[in-house]
């Protein structure tokens, strides 16, 4: 992989780990997720205002990604509602790299050499060895139980998404076209049906959101646009290096519990981010 490539997904992987300990440290995850989403397509809006449409041949893929993203912004606040960032996260971004890149030959014709399947298997090992037993596992309970789901549902977009931003002619456009659209059933559902707390909420994080919805639509643009210059198995795999940046949120800012083969899993995650650099 190229080495801008590269870095600029490490740079994306930080920016998803931020939003995600923003919606985890607050007090109503499920609002702070709307909001983020909120901000997200506010911003988006703005920017397509000053972008040319995109082709015509990428509109279906961008209405699937639409009703995936609502999915997995529901998923996401219902897991870390239930359980610990540092045990879901790991399950939603490491099943899904290995699920894009077992499917990824026959939907986009790619295939993965030898390093580069190397650097997936490091990246997902890594993150499975973040769960740490499997007694642990069950007792996340339900957090457990939507992370695997929303993990399904990551690699369906995921290869909704790489192959829609290929046939767009412009990344950009693309992805603020998702998040705009994707943004106003999750505002419109919010204002019908959680109206005070969403305004309490926006009160009190209302910047911090702001903040979340710049990352996550900063990390999820890079990512696509990564995703036309290499393989998208490689940079779906290399994208969940945001776990090593969770990790160090979730001990020193979020203040949970780190157990030295947690740190180990890290290192195998660092080493496959470094192996995918060869490849």
């Amino acid at each position: 992989m190229d080495t801008q490539v590269l870095l600029w997904v490490l740079f994306a992987a930080l920016m998803h780990a931020s939003w995600n300990a923003m919606v985890k440290s607050a007090g109503n995850k499920l609002m702070m997720t709307t909001l983020v989403a909120g901000a997200s397509g506010v911003l988006s809006g703005v920017g397509l205002l000053f972008l040319p449409m995109m082709a015509a041949a990428a509109w279906p893929h961008v209405l699937l990604s639409i009703v995936l993203q609502v999915f997995y912004f529901a998923l996401l606040a219902a897991a870390y509602h239930h359980a610990d960032m540092s045990q879901t996260y790991p399950i939603m971004r490491g099943s899904a790299p290995m699920l894009v890149a077992l499917v990824s030959r026959p939907l986009t014709g790619e295939s993965l050499g030898a390093t580069g399947w190397l650097a997936v298997l490091l990246i997902c090992g890594g993150v499975f060895g973040l769960l740490g037993s499997w007694r642990v596992l069950r007792q996340q309970g339900k957090g457990a139980r939507y992370a695997l789901l929303n993990a399904v549902v990551i690699a369906i977009y995921t290869l909704n998404d790489g192959m829609g931003v290929r046939a767009s002619g412009h990344a950009l456009v693309y992805t603020l076209w998702i998040f705009f659209v994707a943004a106003v059933p999750i505002l419109l559902w919010a204002w019908y049906a959680q109206r005070e707390p969403l305004l309490l909420q926006m009160r009190q994080q209302g910047g911090r959101a702001l903040v979340g919805g710049a990352f996550t639509l900063g990390s999820y643009g890079v990512a696509l646009w990564a995703m036309t210059r290499a393989p998208v198995a490689m940079v779906s795999a290399l994208r969940e290096t945001s776990i090593l940046f969770a990790c160090l949120i979730s001990a020193w800012v979020l203040k949970e519990p780190m157990s030295r083969r947690r740190w180990l899993a890290v290192g195998l995650i660092g080493a496959g981010a470094v192996t995918m650099r060869l490849a």
